[in-house]
């Protein structure tokens, strides 16, 4: 499933903003991301015209299956290697900073080697 940094940015922000807030509009997220309203507009009528969004006659954005399956992926990988740069001795700010870096560059193979390894199941070095 290939698609654009940017789009995987905006449903783990949609995800996020829902967690907290429970009903996400478009001005929550340029809230949320310091993005213009124009910029946010654009973007979700690509989201919705490819899928991975639905956005009701309100303007409440709900995340549709595909949308929802990136979204938790993109949202597991910035939560789990936040935590593990943390455990690294890496300051909070910038663990979060770098995860946001890394979350949508990292292969398969190699995040799951690090989820195995920060829970505890990755085999120890000599």
């Amino acid at each position: 499933m290939n698609i654009y940094e940017s789009a995987e940015d905006y449903l783990e922000a949609i995800l996020m903003l829902r967690e907290r807030k429970g009903a996400v509009r478009s001005i929550d997220i340029a809230n949320e991301k310091n993005f213009s309203k124009a910029s946010v507009s654009i973007a979700m009528k690509k989201l919705r015209e490819n899928g991975y969004i639905q956005v009701d006659k309100e303007g409440y954005i709900t995340l549709q299956p595909t949308g929802e399956e990136i979204a938790q992926n993109i949202y597991e990988r910035h939560r789990l290697l936040t935590e593990f740069f943390i455990h690294l001795g890496v300051s909070p700010a910038v663990a979060a900073a770098d995860a946001c870096k890394v979350e949508h560059d990292l292969s398969d193979e190699t995040f799951q080697k690090i989820k195995e390894h920060a829970l505890g199941g990755g085999k120890e070095t000599p």
